[in-house]
């Protein structure tokens, strides 16, 4: 536990010396779904109907931005295969990485997620549902989006890799949670749409470290 502590500690400050980059997903979140809103008609009734795949797919592809930045610069200083020979268990530090990578670009596209559902009409009765669907998301994201990063932390540069092998990882939990979100708009139920977002996310959780941990090891073999 000491060890993750002190990588969440690390990862924080050098974020503070970066604000750039992780400044970067909630501002593209904001630029996407502001150009949505200021493209449509006023008071479009369209606009809110098309409003859970804005955010979700524009959340989504704000979190991609910052993903090759998960693992490459440790790989290039020399950090991350200390972190390979350390004693503890690599699973937990990777894990400590997803969490890390999730409080500074997932939790602020959360918070973001609310006032822009507003503004693009969401219903009042709808964006409880769209809030806890990106909580229970993102964090998928960061998992799945590392076990990625971790995969292709070997080559030289990705390029266009890292997203066109994330995307297709991700549709169930865009299809899931933007499902929630139109259910609540309906008047339907949504805790199935979130119950399975939920379940991803333990499953992420729960397997992709141990798999993102193989395969940074495999970067140095």
């Amino acid at each position: 536990m000491r060890a993750v502590q002190a990588l969440l500690s690390r990862e924080l400050r050098l974020a503070l010396r970066a604000k750039t980059d992780w400044l970067m997903p909630p501002f593209f979140l904001l630029v996407v779904v502001t150009l949505f809103g200021l493209g449509g008609k006023a008071h479009d009734p369209a606009l809110s109907v098309y409003a859970p795949a804005i955010l979700w797919v524009a959340s989504l592809l704000a979190a991609l931005l910052t993903l090759e930045r998960l693992f490459r610069p440790d790989y290039e200083d020399g950090t991350l295969e200390q972190l390979c020979l350390a004693p503890g268990p690599l699973y937990a530090l990777v894990l400590a990485k997803f969490i890390a990578h999730w409080l500074l670009t997932g939790l602020p596209l959360v918070m973001l997620a609310a006032p822009l559902a507003v503004g693009l009409g969401l219903s009042g009765t709808a964006v409880p549902t769209l809030v806890a669907g990106l909580a229970l998301g993102t964090p998928c994201l960061s998992a799945l989006g590392g076990f990625v990063a971790a995969l292709t932390v070997g080559l030289p540069r990705t390029g266009l890799l890292l997203p066109v092998l994330v995307l297709p990882l991700i549709v169930p939990v865009v299809i899931f949670g933007a499902g929630a979100v139109r259910a609540a708009q309906e008047g339907l139920d949504a805790q199935a749409p979130l119950y399975f977002l939920a379940a991803i996310l333990v499953l992420s959780l729960s397997l992709v470290p141990g798999v993102a941990s193989a395969a940074l090891r495999n970067a140095f073999d």
